[in-house]
């Protein structure tokens, strides 16, 4: 069987074992937090908002090198996928705003081990700046990113695997769902740990089984900024783990994602995939009267 991570608005009904993420219903309470971390994780949720509309503006490209190994505690035949063991994806990222859904991040694959896969201007300009509608289509939206994860390698098909994942569990209608706690300063920043605590989760199986996370993130307390993040998902028959790392763009004129580096693992077998992505050429579009990406 097939172990999945897959980013998803809705709960699936699929049968085969997946991680969904999903815009579940939150809380309806605020989660407990001690009095020092409620403090930033407030901060972090304003600024989580700025960030959405700031990077919702924008597209990086993203560099996405994913290869299979064998777990370090791994013993016993290998049981190597009969597909590739490597590859390298690059893609155009960014979030897109869905009424009634927040933002939601795109993927979108244009280049596959140093082929193209599709005309990468033109399918962007499709999709989000001639259409207005499809811009607005949650189902498109999901069916893009679908779409862009089929690229995945390893046993664990996956589109979790983004860089702002953590971000959206900051979120006013998300964080409802965490229990915080103040964990320690690092020479990076403040570290506030989390833990859902909330059902249905954020994140569960294709078979509806709930799948709580747990994680921490970094922050400097004094600008308010988020320096880095990361995440856990662990079920009984497969786990994922997300690390990002943000640093300000002078270009883009923000911190943003620049380095995401994961690993996936279904229990039982002996592989891993192994994931690095990292972000680039961060650039600005919008809508003009010739709908075109703005340079």
């Amino acid at each position: 069987m097939v172990g999945t991570l897959t980013a998803a608005a809705r709960r699936s009904a699929a049968s085969t074992l997946a991680l969904a993420l999903g815009l579940a219903a939150h809380a309806a309470a605020q989660s407990p937090a001690g009095d020092d971390a409620f403090e930033l994780v407030l901060k972090a949720s304003a600024y989580v908002e700025a960030f959405q509309k700031n990077f919702g503006s924008m597209v990086s490209e993203e560099r996405y090198e994913q290869n299979i190994r064998q777990a370090p505690s791994a013993s016993g035949r290998t049981n190597r996928p009969g597909g590739p063991p490597s590859t390298v994806l690059l893609s155009d990222f960014l979030l897109v705003q869905v009424p009634g859904e927040g933002w939601l991040p795109f993927r979108d694959v244009f280049e596959r081990d140093g082929k193209k896969v599709r005309d990468r201007e033109e399918r962007l300009a499709k999709l989000f700046l001639s259409d207005s509608a499809a811009r607005q289509d949650f189902s498109r939206a999901r069916e893009i990113m679908d779409e862009s994860a089929r690229y995945n390698i390893g046993n664990v098909n996956r589109n979790i695997n983004i860089p702002t994942l953590v971000l959206t569990l900051l979120t006013p209608s998300n964080r409802t769902r965490m229990r915080f706690q103040l964990d320690t300063v690092d020479e990076i920043g403040t570290i506030v740990a989390f833990k859902e605590t909330s059902r249905p989760t954020y994140i569960t199986t294709t078979g509806g089984r709930d799948l709580p996370v747990y994680g921490r993130f970094w922050m400097d307390t004094a600008a308010g900024t988020l320096l880095r993040t990361e995440l856990h998902a662990i079920d009984t028959a497969v786990e994922g783990h997300i690390v990002v790392t943000f640093q300000h763009d002078q270009a883009a004129g923000m911190f943003v994602p620049v380095r995401m580096e994961e690993r996936y693992r279904r229990r039982g077998d002996p592989n891993e995939v192994h994931g690095l992505a990292t972000y680039s050429k961060f650039r600005r579009f919008q809508v003009s009267t010739s709908e075109s990406i703005a340079p």
